[in-house]
């Protein structure tokens, strides 16, 4: 309802303004008056026309309101303030049109790309990559939501340091071989033991190892470089250990994720990118396109290297120092150079393409398929996308921006445009939930806002573990409010409250913002989380269960009522203002979308359920006397419900049936 109505006013602000101003220079946007007695939209345009015109915004908007006339769906139009053009919508009309059918987006041609989580496979997913899921998950959700079609990968870099220390940690710290650690996977696997969490005591481990004896540090860390040059080069004992423990770790991590709700259709690997020779194809291109050039003096003397975007460059004489080395003096190349030859191949710019192989099935039937260097016969194919989104956090802003300079220096400038670096921050824990997952918190630690996590220093919160804990704790609520229940639906409903609780906190803090979770916060009924929205709907739910109707019939009741004498008065205008806060919900999904801003949408729902909760304590729906007005008051329980439904859809929540 609402992005239509609003469509229709701008249209007829075109065609009276036409011949007056230049419509392509013309901004029109929507703002809401402070209260909905004012208007249903505000819109600014007489302050943008006051240059132009050089008359003052309120003699303009006066002026605006006489040519407007009549425009469907609209009751009238009034000038307030020192010059906004108020426009009130025919309240009846619109109610009943939105109550018809939901509202829905064109369809676009557009394939979209999105990457999200890529954690490297040498230990278990920790709380930090949920928030890169999520997040992710999210996006791809909203875009589907507007018709978009959407591939969905996860990045595996299966050849890197990350994973060449645990390697070190087997063959070195614990002295093991290929076979040995095959044998010590099966006794993992027998004890039933998860293997990225043993990674993850490994990974800790050898991360002290490397400085524990400074008369050792530089032998040890030659032993580290030497394993990861094993691994890039392939056809080895140790990258045969680490082909075998990075998979089964990548696997752990599918299952973690779809715990939360979250799939993926593509796992491209680092391991492809440098057997298939996507690297070599990119690197004459680069060199082709004079984007890499060799350094000859200075202290990147045999390297091939970039100029930073923003930085002056060599100036004849003297090296650049602040270039970007892309392939070191030692041959080796960098994860930007790297990256680079992947996102040629994301864009269909590289003239090569990955073999693919079906590696996990999801219970639901969706298909993950993972890179190799041939291809399963009924493979599809991946990649082509006209834009991309690369959820990765903000410390990495650095080589993404290197490796859009480098598109933009290839000659792809549109490639580039269309090259998203989908930033957030990082996540930290209260000192309250740091307790409460076990961890020892000093005095002095206690009274900070948040305390930082670091797996390689061993204080880190694996994932599992915590949506263990919020299952359990959510269970202890629902034992207690519904003993009654079977212990699987009791069960069910406290993954969906954790689950949900999750994902929104996860959701309503701006990307910008460091999060310090709290699992008592996240798990409330009250304020702005999960919880409090899901039962919002739980609510609405036991009307239409009492009342002994559906919200699909309270609708169809709602069809021939004159809704109009009950949308006016303060009792009129507090449920006008929650039929036209649920109308907005796709004009939100839009909103999130063009600004990757996933919170806008956590908070149009808590809004929503603000405003539900307002109407539930101050209406008796089921005592209502008057039929027509309990027809209209189901009606508005109905829409209310069916919008926070949609908007928890699109946030990957669902609501139980019972809190």
């Amino acid at each position: 309802m609402y992005r239509n109505y609003r469509q229709v006013l701008f249209e007829r602000l075109r065609a009276v303004l036409q011949d007056k101003v230049r419509l392509e220079d013309l901004r029109l946007t929507v703002e809401e008056p402070p209260q909905v007695e004012m208007g249903d939209y505000a819109l600014p345009i007489a302050f943008e026309l006051a240059r132009t015109f050089r008359k003052a915004p309120r003699k303009i908007a006066d002026e605006l309101v006489a040519a407007i006339g009549n425009v469907p769906g609209f009751s009238g139009f009034e000038v307030a303030g020192a010059g906004y053009l108020n426009g009130r919508l025919d309240r009846n009309a619109a109610a009943h049109r939105f109550a018809e059918g939901q509202e829905s987006l064109p369809e676009t041609r557009e394939f979209i790309l999105v990457e999200h989580t890529s954690i490297n496979p040498n230990k278990a997913a920790h709380v930090g990559h949920l928030r890169n899921a999520i997040l992710g998950d999210t996006l791809v959700r909203l875009l589907r939501a507007a018709n978009s079609t959407v591939g969905v990968q996860n990045y595996i870099d299966n050849t890197g340091v990350q994973v060449a220390d645990v390697v070190v940690a087997l063959t070195h710290l614990q002295q093991l071989d290929l076979p040995g650690v095959q044998r010590w996977m099966r006794e993992l696997a027998a004890r039933g033991e998860r293997i990225d969490y043993a990674c993850w005591d490994l990974y800790a481990k050898v991360s002290q190892w490397y400085d524990a004896e400074p008369e050792q540090k530089q032998a040890r860390k030659q032993i580290r470089l030497d394993t990861l040059h094993a691994l890039e080069a392939g056809g080895n004992d140790t990258a045969s250990i680490a082909e075998l423990v990075s998979t089964a770790v990548l696997r752990r991590h599918l299952e973690t994720m779809f715990r939360i709700g979250i799939e993926y259709e593509f796992l491209p690997r680092e391991s492809e990118i440098l057997h298939l020779h996507f690297w070599d194809a990119a690197f004459a291109l680069l060199q082709r396109t004079g984007v890499l050039y060799q350094e000859s003096e200075g202290k990147n003397a045999g390297c091939w290297v970039m100029r930073r975007a923003g930085t002056a460059g060599a100036d004849g004489e003297n090296p650049d120092e602040e270039a970007k080395v892309i392939v070191r003096s030692n041959g080796t190349v960098t994860y930007v150079g790297k990256d680079i030859a992947y996102h040629l191949w994301k864009f269909n710019k590289l003239g090569l393409n990955f073999g693919y192989r079906l590696f996990h099935t999801y219970p639901g039937g969706g298909q993950c398929w993972i890179s190799a260097e041939q291809s399963d016969e009924s493979a599809p194919h991946f990649g082509h996308a006209d834009a991309i989104y690369n959820v990765i956090d903000s410390r990495q802003a650095d080589p993404q921006n290197n490796v859009i300079e480098a598109l933009r220096g290839m000659g792809y400038t549109q490639v580039a445009e269309n090259y998203h670096h989908f930033s957030y921050e990082m996540v930290a824990l209260t000192p309250r939930c740091a307790m409460e997952l076990g961890y020892a918190v000093s005095p002095e630690d206690q009274d900070r806002a948040y305390i930082e996590v670091s797996g390689r220093k061993g204080f880190g919160v694996k994932a599992d573990d915590l949506i263990d804990k919020l299952i359990a704790a959510a269970t202890v609520q629902v034992d207690a409010r519904h003993p009654e229940l079977d212990p699987a639906d009791r069960e069910s409903i406290a993954r969906k409250i954790a689950i949900g609780a999750l994902r929104y906190y996860m959701l309503r803090y701006t990307r910008t913002t460091v999060i310090a979770f709290d699992m008592q916060d996240a798990l409330s009924f009250e304020g702005e989380t999960g919880p409090y929205v899901q039962y919002a709907i739980v609510r609405a739910a036991n009307i239409f269960r009492k009342a002994g109707i559906t919200p699909e019939q309270a609708l169809e009741q709602f069809g021939p009522v004159d809704a109009k004498p009950y949308f006016t008065g303060e009792d009129g205008n507090s449920l006008w203002e929650l039929w036209l806060l649920a109308s907005k919900s796709v004009h939100v999904l839009e909103k999130a979308i063009q600004t990757t801003e996933p919170a806008h949408l956590a908070k149009y729902a808590f809004q929503l359920a603000q405003q539900f909760s307002n109407f539930y304590h101050r209406h008796h729906v089921l005592t209502e006397a008057d039929p027509a007005r309990k027809a209209v008051l189901l009606a508005t329980a109905a829409i209310a419900q069916r919008e926070l439904i949609r908007a928890l859809g699109w946030m990957g929540m669902e609501a139980p049936d019972v809190m």
